[in-house]
């Protein structure tokens, strides 16, 4: 296996100062930008299970009534056993 080429004797080191290679406001705006995102589409995606939850709900009691209410006309009555509103 060859030399590494990062301890190549040859290549300068290399001198960075630390406090100008950070993200700055600029790192700082855009990840708060992503976070904020994020929670957004957590909030927006929670709304839209809850709300398919729901109607699976509403639909299982719907069916359950019309169930009910064909064995009711199947015994013998002819007549709609809902009140009339």
């Amino acid at each position: 296996m060859g030399p590494n080429p990062v301890d190549d004797p040859l290549l300068p080191p290399i001198q960075v100062d630390e406090n100008l290679v950070t993200p700055g406001v600029i790192g700082f705006v855009v990840t708060l930008l992503v976070a904020v995102g994020a929670i957004l589409l957590i909030i927006d995606m929670s709304r839209r299970v809850r709300r398919v939850r729901y109607r699976g709900e509403v639909r299982e009691r719907l069916e359950e009534e019309q169930a009910s209410a064909a064995v009711g006309r199947v015994e013998g009555d002819d007549e709609d056993p809902r009140p009339v509103a």
